[in-house]
């Protein structure tokens, strides 16, 4: 069996340069309101030459969630069963918060997804994502079972903390139009708030 060939370096490029031009496209309009004619000319590409690297809208869309779907499951994988467990968990939302601060296009697509129905990544979510959230509610069950944090529903926090998080990446707008900040100084803010917020729920009764 013949093993494709190495992508040169305008290759790579080119192949990079859609796809970040795709998560900006993707991000704004959704999946069903971006066009192959908008990401190619964000990418500073014909279509013809766009359509070489990607045969489709919708394979540029699958290798967008496909890399969004690993670099979202590794903060969430970093939870360590050994460590202490209210500082495991508030280490946690901080690097939530920060992908929310650093990956707000990344998070946006997902969201849209999601909105969606998930059609593209739903096999993903009852696989690899649900297996991971099982394993680490498992621990934080085990963690509350023994009495080091509150008696709490580990799935409920875990979605807590998604939903305290990415809100604002996915509500970026919204956020920036009631606080005005300057730049992103509001997530230091938020991180404050919700370690405060998060450290009074886990404490053990």
């Amino acid at each position: 069996m013949s093993q494709k060939k190495p992508r040169t370096r305008i290759q790579e490029k080119n192949r990079a340069a859609i796809l970040q031009a795709a998560l900006d496209v993707f991000s704004q309009a959704g999946f069903r309101g971006a066009t192959l004619d908008q990401i190619a000319r964000a990418a500073g590409l014909s279509k013809p030459n766009l359509l070489y690297y990607f045969p489709s809208k919708e394979a540029i869309h699958a290798a967008l969630l496909e890399e969004l779907l690993d670099n979202w499951l590794e903060p969430l994988r970093a939870l360590d069963a050994q460590g202490d467990p209210i500082e495991e968990i508030i280490a946690y939302v901080a690097r939530k918060l920060e992908m929310a601060r650093s990956l707000p296009r990344e998070s946006r697509l997902f969201a849209n997804e999601i909105v969606q129905g998930a059609p593209r990544i739903l096999d993903e979510i009852k696989g690899p994502l649900k297996a991971l959230v099982d394993e680490k509610a498992a621990v934080i069950q085990g963690w509350s079972d023994v009495g080091k944090i509150a008696r709490l529903d580990p799935y409920h926090l875990i979605f807590s903390i998604w939903a305290t998080t990415q809100h604002y990446a996915d509500f970026d707008v919204q956020v920036r139009a009631i606080l005005e900040p300057v730049d992103n100084a509001h997530f230091e803010d938020a991180a404050h708030f919700l370690k405060q917020l998060y450290c009074a729920a886990l404490k053990p009764d």
